[in-house]
């Protein structure tokens, strides 16, 4: 795509030009809200649930949150990388899209990046592991791309795109560590300001007291495309930013680079989170790491984003991949989260945006997901939650 620097700034006003860019070849994808779990993140939790967490023995947070979910898992490809891909392809200039784009990717993007070259009549030549999904394999063929097998290194896959780009001249268009893939991915953010500000102008029960829409937005951080995008879309508005990613096996770069002062630049993880097991690129991390723009990034268990998929799937009838709980299991389950709501939102409260990245997943894996015993656990106390509220609201 060429040098960073060719492309336009990373501003709120690059975000807007993306959106009219991209909007021609995108999904509005719609914005719900679930009364259910709206209540389930304005119960506090159980003290039991903070024992081994720096807030033991202290009183649970209560805060007061109105959930509103972004959901790109109905967007073009399942999920949100559609838009940085037709945000890169848009910028290419003719001799470059004559000679087609290259990219390594097992996922979304893989996906993203076939469909958008697709649209614009170009090549594209994909590097997948050979370990790679075969529906995934499948999927980025039917958008018409040119299929490459590789290592599962990053390595092996970098050689063999080097290979590929001498041999075609095709350009590279990565993942996620480019500002023109982080303009398109934040023009998500614009839209669900919008869609929010037009759900609470119809409805009064979400409180209508002419305020500003969101308050603010979690989302899923992996390479960090999305969240630098999200960010720089609502820099200066007044919505918080936060950032949610899994814990287990070091999963949590961001959040470790955060408190370290530096990038993290290698994670090996296999948590169920797939989509979210690569680092932060250094560009989003140069947005990420402004904490005027992310004000903070959470980490959550295993147990906790299966919990908050397992919401999703039986309260709101929503499919989603486990990369796509993650938000929301960051807001019902870090104390630290809720503590902010808690302290800042007061009696009012906030109106918090959550993202569901993606849905690609498969009924088949869904269902190895649950289907091991005592793997409910959260959950239970997620609606043990729940029914302790109404009880006590009976007793009022």
């Amino acid at each position: 795509m060429g040098s960073p620097a060719s492309a336009p700034p990373l501003t709120h006003s690059s975000v807007i030009a993306a959106h009219e860019l991209i909007k021609p070849h995108i999904h509005l994808t719609p914005v719900l809200t679930s009364t259910t779990l709206s209540t389930l993140a304005s119960t506090p939790q159980s003290p039991e649930a903070l024992k081994g967490t720096e807030y033991e023995g202290q009183e649970p947070a209560k805060p007061k949150m109105r959930l509103f979910f972004k959901c790109e898992n109905y967007q073009k490809v399942g999920a949100f990388k559609a838009r940085g891909a037709f945000h890169a392809i848009a910028r290419l200039g003719d001799e470059q899209l004559q000679r087609g784009v290259v990219t390594h990717s097992s996922g979304n993007h893989a996906q993203a990046l076939a469909l958008a070259a697709r649209t614009r009549g170009i090549p594209a030549h994909i590097v997948m592991p050979s370990i790679s999904t075969p529906s995934k394999i499948a999927a980025t063929r039917s958008y018409g791309a040119n299929v490459i097998f590789s290592g599962s290194t990053s390595q092996e896959r970098e050689a063999v795109v080097a290979e590929v780009m001498s041999r075609t001249g095709a350009t590279l268009v990565p993942p996620y560590d480019h500002p023109n893939i982080i303009l398109g991915q934040g023009t998500l953010a614009l839209e669900m300001e919008a869609q929010v500000e037009g759900i609470l102008g119809r409805d009064a029960g979400l409180g209508v007291d002419g305020r500003r829409g969101l308050d603010a937005i979690v989302a899923p951080c992996g390479g960090g495309g999305m969240l630098s995008g999200i960010a720089t879309a609502l820099s200066g508005t007044g919505t918080a930013v936060f950032g949610a990613e899994p814990s287990f096996q070091g999963a949590d770069d961001a959040r470790r680079g955060l408190a370290a002062g530096t990038r993290v630049t290698s994670v090996r993880s296999l948590t169920v989170a797939d989509g979210l097991r690569t680092p932060v690129g250094a560009i989003p991390w140069s947005v990420i790491s402004d904490p005027g723009k992310v004000r903070a990034v959470y980490a959550v268990s295993e147990r906790q984003i299966k919990a908050a998929l397992r919401l999703v799937l039986e309260r709101m009838k929503v499919v989603i991949e486990p990369s796509a709980a993650v938000g929301l299991a960051a807001v019902l389950f870090d104390e630290g989260f809720r503590r902010v709501v808690e302290r800042e939102g007061g009696e009012e409260g906030w109106n918090v945006g959550v993202v569901f990245s993606g849905g690609n997943t498969t009924v088949e894996a869904i269902g190895r997901l649950f289907a091991a015993t005592g793997e409910e656990g959260e959950e239970k106390g997620v609606l043990r939650r729940e029914g302790e509220r109404d009880a006590e609201n009976v007793a009022r």
